[in-house]
């Protein structure tokens, strides 16, 4: 056990040593930066970076150099961080996930999650792509919007993409996270925001599965509402699916049947279909077969669901319990923002809050690689114990640092545990998450 939370750390100094060996490609201006001797080298920049918590940032500089009288000031970290462009902390967290990627299977596929989350930040109305002025009093805003998939059963994120809100679209963000990924028999679960015939294709072009969530059959506008499906309350229909953006007399008399033909409207996003069609080109369709699932999730409530998966390995039952799963990348999102301190920005600058995005990811991964090894034991309990998130946190952002022994890093999460009480649930409270003010920091 104390092997595996070394090599964790081991992964994560061996990433950041990559890094520094070609930090030139990561200064904005090579020919200068980071070539001189000063108190905050390429290397030490990132790794105050990486170790921040929520205090003031020079509170947060104190402790890391331990109250020194020779602790650099802020606006010397300031200025040091100002060098580093934009690929470096995205690159330090792929170079990261390859190192420490260990798949687990289930059924045969990696269970991949893919959500987004809104990240409002502090008001800055110098960028266009995330700026609001607000509407019926309510004060300006700034928005990001971070994407990303997060494995299912190493409880770790794999790929990220952060833009301004204004130019995020999560549908095409996948498609290209899909496009980019080196992994194979993935599943891919997602919520009914990525309801989309472009992104099911994507996913089927990879040789991927997928599993959506789609808008329900009642009332519905997406994809449920152009089939014929059966007048049950829950269902299992295959279809065969025909896609095409040529609109003739011939497609239209296709289309009539509505669960094996489709002509997509031109405007829509499809990225294996031509977007003109001219009167003498021959008509080209995209076949995308699919189940469409309808389950029972309480005595009032249904759930459907479209994918690719085989009814005779995946049930309707079993894709009720894998779509279950997905809330894997909730809790994750609370726990980023929350325990790992996302709302807690130490800039304004829109480039350098996101180097503390990725870093925050970088250290909820750590922190998950390093827990997940500790195993927690309680005899004759009535409930099972898990490590408590917000303290192994703390305990292995120390470790990093090489302020803790792995022997005391096992004994401290071992020791500072929460009851796990299955089947708890709450009123979901959908309220803007604030970025904390700077003069608002616990010191």
């Amino acid at each position: 056990m104390l092997e595996h939370i070394t090599a964790v750390k081991q992964k994560l100094d061996a990433a950041i040593a990559q890094l520094c060996e070609v930090s030139w490609m990561f200064a904005k201006h090579p020919e200068r930066d980071f070539t001189r001797e000063r108190k905050l080298p390429f290397r030490e920049v990132i790794s105050l970076l990486l170790s921040m918590e929520g205090g003031t940032l020079s509170t947060e500089l104190l402790k890391h150099f331990g109250c020194s009288a020779d602790t650099v000031s802020a606006s010397a970290f300031v200025q040091q961080r100002n060098k580093i462009n934009a690929d470096a902390l995205p690159s330090l967290f792929d170079l990261f996930v390859q190192n420490t990627d260990v798949p687990r299977y289930y059924k045969g596929f990696r269970l991949l999650a893919a959500d987004g989350s809104e990240i409002q930040i502090p008001t800055n109305p110098a960028d266009p792509d995330s700026y609001y002025t607000g509407s019926n009093g309510q004060s300006p805003y700034n928005l990001l919007h971070l994407t990303a998939t997060y494995d299912l059963l190493q409880h770790t994120y794999i790929d990220a993409h952060l833009l301004g809100k204004k130019k995020a679209n999560e549908r095409s963000v996948l498609c290209s996270m899909v496009d980019r990924s080196k992994l194979q028999n993935v599943l891919l679960i997602a919520d009914r925001g990525y309801e989309n015939y472009n992104l099911m294709a994507h996913i089927q072009e990879k040789g991927w599965a997928f599993l959506i969530r789609i808008q329900d059959v009642v009332n519905s506008r997406g994809i449920a509402a152009g089939l014929e499906l059966p007048q049950t309350e829950e269902f299992d229909l295959f279809v065969d699916m025909s896609l095409t953006t040529k609109s003739t007399n011939e497609t239209k008399q296709l289309a009539k049947n509505k669960n094996s033909y489709r002509i997509l409207k031109t405007s829509r996003d499809f990225d294996f279909l031509p977007k003109r069609n001219r009167k003498c080109d021959p008509t080209i369709f995209y076949k995308l077969p699919f189940r469409i699932v309808r389950f029972k999730i309480t005595d009032d409530i249904y759930e459907t669901v479209v994918t690719n998966l085989a009814l005779q390995d995946f049930p309707p039952h079993e894709l009720k319990k894998l779509y279950n799963m997905r809330w894997g990348i909730e809790t994750s999102f609370r726990e980023l923002k929350y325990t790992i301190g996302l709302l807690h920005f130490h800039a304004k600058k829109v480039e350098h809050i996101y180097q503390e995005v990725f870093a925050r990811l970088i250290m909820y991964n750590f922190s998950e690689l390093v827990t997940s090894y500790v195993i927690i034991q309680k005899a004759n309990c009535k409930y099972a114990y898990q490590a408590n998130f917000s303290v192994a946190v703390h305990v292995c952002r120390q470790f990093f640092l090489g302020n803790v022994s792995p022997p005391d890093v096992e004994a401290l999460i071992r020791r500072h545990v929460s009851p796990i009480r299955p089947g708890r649930s709450r009123p979901r409270k959908m309220t803007v998450k604030h970025p904390v003010s700077f003069t608002y920091r616990v010191a």
